[in-house]
């Protein structure tokens, strides 16, 4: 196996004792606060696998509360996550799965507010590495470790070279793409993995496009 960096191998700087159960839980929870775009009333938060046998031994259940109030892998406050959300009015609901998974480091969150509700499923493969493998009941790949735009939008032709001009004209590149769908014709799911953090005018561009539905940014 290949390593890019030193980081791949040893993990990043982090808060408590495994890279797997703290940084990628805090990376999994972080995620899903980027794509919720603020500050949840409540988070449902599921484990399965090792992560449900050992999420508070191990500092699964703060980390990835962490993440959720926005904080880094090496945050201090991580350890305080649970009662700091609790002053934050966020109600939090941890349950233990038994269903089997592809990867024993798996993560559901549901975060919500009056105004409306996601839900992800997140897997940590190691090194406080993750990837985001579903949301809102669409079939993903996404690290989290480069700005991505998520583009919510109706399965039509032009789709793709709409969205692929707009970044054209702002020179953004096109690190990695993938396009999922629930069904032929209808609600579809792109996402862009891009090389440099996308700007606000450049995500109203693209909401302009008469095919698409939802734009959301992660920048790093």
């Amino acid at each position: 196996m290949k390593y890019k960096s030193v980081f791949d191998i040893i993990g990043p700087v982090m808060i408590g004792p495994s890279s797997s159960h703290t940084a990628g839980a805090a990376r999994i929870g972080r995620v899903a606060r980027d794509l919720f775009g603020r500050k949840p009333d409540y988070a449902h938060i599921s484990f399965y696998g090792s992560f449900a046998k050992t999420y508070r031994g191990h500092g699964t259940d703060v980390a990835i509360v962490g993440g959720i109030l926005d904080f880094d892998t090496f945050d201090t406050r991580i350890v305080d996550a649970l009662s700091l959300a609790k002053e934050q009015n966020i109600e939090i609901k941890m349950t233990e799965e038994d269903a089997i998974t592809d990867h024993p480091n798996t993560a559901r969150i549901v975060l919500g507010d009056e105004h409306g509700q996601i839900e992800l499923v997140g897997i940590s493969i190691g090194g406080g590495k993750i990837e985001i493998t579903e949301l809102n009941g669409f079939d993903l790949q996404l690290s989290g470790e480069h700005p991505a735009l998520l583009i919510v939008h109706n399965d039509r032709y032009g789709a793709i070279a709409g969205v692929a001009n707009v970044l054209a004209k702002h020179q953004i590149n096109i690190g990695h793409m993938r396009v999922s769908r629930k069904e032929k014709g209808q609600e579809a799911l792109m996402i862009i993995e891009v090389d440099q953090n996308v700007h606000q005018v450049l995500v109203e561009e693209i909401e302009a496009l008469p095919i698409v539905q939802q734009v959301v940014k992660i920048n790093e």
